[in-house]
């Protein structure tokens, strides 16, 4: 069983392995979006943001709903924004640490 779910993360992380992916979830954070406010937030067209909300909500990453003509977005588990946040802090740590020794170096010269 532990295989099968190695197997389900890194499938997981492969959807999420897309920077308007990232962009749409953080744009998600706190609220539910329709695909046109999406559009707008984002600057890329109805299909390509409506690709990848499909390709999110088929892998449980995103729920939706609809109202009237309207289709509506959320991300199905706050944990999934906690994940991409510390993901983001590493990121920012490693950049900074890089600063960092860049500055050192600098110096030593």
């Amino acid at each position: 069983m532990s295989k099968k779910l190695y197997e389900i993360h890194a499938d997981i992380c492969k959807t999420l392995g897309n920077a308007k992916r990232i962009e749409i979830l953080d744009a998600l954070r706190d609220r539910e979006l329709s695909v046109s406010e999406l559009v707008g937030l984002l600057g890329i067209s109805p299909a390509n943001v409506s690709q990848h909300l499909a390709v999110m909500r088929q892998k449980g990453i995103l729920t939706s709903r609809r109202n009237g003509n309207n289709i509506f977005y959320r991300v199905s588990n706050a944990k999934v924004i906690k994940a991409c946040s510390l993901m983001r802090e590493v990121l920012l740590e490693k950049f900074k640490e890089g600063q960092e020794m860049a500055k050192k170096i600098s110096r030593t010269k």
